[in-house]
């Protein structure tokens, strides 16, 4: 057997002419960094350990996802500017910086509670205006005059009829406010439709990034239980660790016993 435990070692290096500190310190001076080579030996010898440590993480994150309700998100387009005809103001629409700004600033009109409250009138909804928001997000598309409203909810078709309300709302609000001072004029450009499937979760996604995570995991609990792992497992360790040469080995063995009957 190669196991063994320190002590046993030392006496033994001492009986063999006291030559065990001399080789110790050897040793110490001639090991050699951890390589890749020995980051391979590691992983196969510890493959169960990782393998487990993967299964694990794994099906925790996609047992979390599956167990999550979905939810769906509906977008619609509404596009800002002036009304043809209308005297161009080259503080807004006249330019391109001014069409930024005007852009920008509807859409803080649309994220407001107004805007809110009267969309959940016309739906009838049983819901704060400070819900409604926190559930809709509102962009620029690029440079351009497209806002995009984008709504998530848990079902499909009340994220398509909020987002569109709340895109009507919005586009009648910004006409009739602006239409004395500066001819500005919102409109809902595209509708949404009812999304086919949910944006989150995600369960192969989950699964993907759980898989790299567990194999971390997987890999550092290896390196660690090869590094508390003090035994001896071959004749070599044995000899360079002791410095005394190694003679024989004896082949562990277990004996078979064969219960007799009556």
């Amino acid at each position: 057997m190669y196991e063994s435990s320190h002590n046993g070692n030392k006496s033994a290096a001492a009986a063999s002419g006291g030559q065990a500190p001399a080789a110790f310190a050897r040793v110490s001076e001639d090991e050699s960094p951890f390589t890749l080579s020995d980051l391979m030996r590691v992983a196969l010898k510890r493959l169960w350990v990782i393998l487990l440590v993967v299964s694990v993480v794994v099906g925790a994150a996609v047992g979390a996802s599956l167990w999550q309700q979905p939810t769906y998100q509906a977008s619609a387009l509404v596009i800002v500017g002036q009304e043809q005809g209308a005297a161009q103001d080259s503080n807004l629409a006249g330019s391109v910086e001014g069409l930024q700004a005007l852009t920008q600033t509807m859409i803080i009109a649309i994220n407001t509670r107004p805007v809110a409250e009267e969309a959940i009138q016309r739906l009838g909804l049983d819901m704060s205006p400070d819900e409604l928001l926190s559930s809709l997000a509102i962009e620029q598309v690029e440079t351009s005059q497209f806002i995009q409203l984008s709504y998530a909810d848990s079902d499909p078709g009340r994220a398509k009829e909020v987002v569109n309300t709340v895109g009507q709302v919005s586009s009648e609000r910004i006409s009739n406010t602006s239409a004395a001072a500066t001819n500005i004029k919102a409109t809902v450009y595209e509708r949404a439709i009812t999304p086919a499937s949910p944006v989150s979760p995600d369960p192969v996604r989950n699964g993907i990034l759980a898989a790299v995570l567990g194999l971390m995991l997987g890999v550092g609990l290896a390196l660690l239980m090869e590094y508390l792992d003090h035994s001896w497992h071959s004749p070599d360790e044995v000899e360079q660790f002791s410095g005394v040469p190694t003679f024989a080995t004896i082949p562990e063995f277990s004996l078979v016993t064969k219960k007799k009957g009556r």
